[in-house]
């Protein structure tokens, strides 16, 4: 079982998001994606939250909102990955270059029309929503299966 966070930080009408093009044998590899990563021992999410965003953008995050929980089972093809979905609506600090991948402020309005994960393509929308989600994306060999969300 892996505990992640992710994290779409938002600037006016746009959202950060990294083209995952740098990294050797990434799973994401030429998808684009939210920042965040893998909880270290004794995290809470909300220290993995402004460390995985420092790290890879430079930002300090001043202010985020805790939008839902994604679960993915056997994502990666051995663990379960549990993650906390976060919308950054405050930081400061200036981009960095990230050793995984290319950073671009994207119109939030054309974030569907990047090689995003398809589960992607069904939760970004929630981020705007005044509900908390849990959801389930169930892939196989990359490929989504089935998901269900229940939204609170």
């Amino acid at each position: 079982m892996k505990l992640a966070t992710l994290a779409y930080v938002r600037r006016d009408d746009c959202t950060l998001m990294m083209h995952r093009n740098k990294k050797v044998a990434d799973m994401h590899e030429g998808k684009w994606n939210g920042l965040g990563g893998k909880f270290e021992a004794g995290e809470t999410p909300e220290a993995c939250l402004q460390r995985e965003v420092y790290e890879e953008s430079g930002l300090h995050v001043k202010q985020a909102h805790l939008k839902g929980f994604i679960t993915f089972p056997d994502f990666d093809g051995a663990d379960d990955w549990y993650t906390f979905v976060y919308l950054v609506t405050d930081f400061s600090g200036t981009l960095k270059a990230s050793a995984e991948g290319d950073l671009h402020w994207i119109p939030t309005r054309d974030l569907l029309k990047l090689n995003v994960w398809e589960g992607d393509r069904i939760f970004l929308p929630w981020l705007d929503e005044d509900k908390f989600f849990s959801a389930r994306f169930a892939y196989q060999a990359g490929v989504l299966q089935t998901h269900e969300v229940v939204f609170y």
